[in-house]
């Protein structure tokens, strides 16, 4: 059985502890990992059961983006249990072409944070992005949800699944961060996949499985949100929640395999 963290966010070595540090006062967290380099989620991760790891960074600038995607293609290269995802920004010039780019370089899909990247997940510039994703069955993980702030409200990510019916999404957090019951108003009976990363701690064990059998076993993904938090702790926690070994199955594997469209592990 291959077990995916679907949401894991890396960087250069040189600016990782840097990233984990802004990210921690972004959300006015303390963080349970000091650093997110390559080198720090290798060594948690060697000793769980997680095999493999959807890996992505975000462009908070749009002249960040090449160099980001390099550097995600790269360390993908080097470990063939991490899938890459690209990063995108909503004033890059010609996201069509970097994303031809990147997708020639082997990543596998799209990560976008509006919040951070400080955009409406339904502006004109994003839709654009939608757009090609879709007509290119690329799949996209978004950011969703955060009370200070209206930029990835699930109701936007609404118009979206309705504007792009064939578009793959993984709505992140179970679309929703820390505004989980809209997210469930807005996304129950929609077409999306749902990650938990970021979201365990937050619920308890008992909303945590209200909202998966709310959504359903088959939209679940099972995600960390490395360096935010550990993966084999949060692997550990999702396991304490009771639910079948079929259930586990699609939710750290199979339910991946469908969103990213491609076959892992046995």
């Amino acid at each position: 059985m291959a077990v995916i963290d679907v949401h894991v966010h890396i960087y250069p070595d040189k600016i990782a502890e840097r990233a984990t540090s802004s990210i921690s006062r972004f959300y006015n967290i303390e963080m349970d990992v000091s650093e997110g380099s390559v080198d720090r989620l290798l060594g948690i991760v060697r000793d769980t059961p997680i095999t493999d790891c959807v890996v992505h960074s975000v462009a908070v600038r749009a002249s960040n983006v090449e160099s980001i995607n390099d550097f995600i293609a790269k360390t993908c290269a080097e470990h063939s249990h991490f899938i890459g995802f690209m990063t995108l920004h909503q004033d890059y010039e010609d996201p069509e072409a970097e994303i031809d780019r990147a997708v020639g370089l082997g990543l596998h899909g799209i990560k976008l944070h509006p919040d951070t990247q400080a955009v409406n997940m339904d502006d004109p510039r994003l839709m654009r992005v939608y757009e090609i994703a879709e007509r290119r069955g690329l799949p996209v993980t978004i950011h969703c949800g955060d009370y200070r702030y209206d930029y990835s409200h699930p109701r936007r990510l609404k118009r979206v699944l309705h504007e792009f019916p064939n578009l793959v999404v993984d709505a992140a957090h179970f679309g929703g961060w820390s505004v989980f019951d809209y997210a469930l108003e807005f996304l129950e009976d929609e077409s999306c996949f749902l990650d938990m990363s970021s979201s365990m701690r937050f619920l308890g064990p008992r909303r945590t499985r209200e909202l998966v059998e709310a959504y359903g076993i088959d939209r679940i993904l099972f995600g960390s949100d490395f360096p935010m938090w550990n993966p084999g702790e949060e692997l550990e926690r999702f396991r304490a929640l009771g639910f079948s070994e079929k259930d586990y199955e699609k939710m750290c594997w199979h339910n991946a395999e469908r969103f990213l469209g491609m076959q892992i592990g046995e």
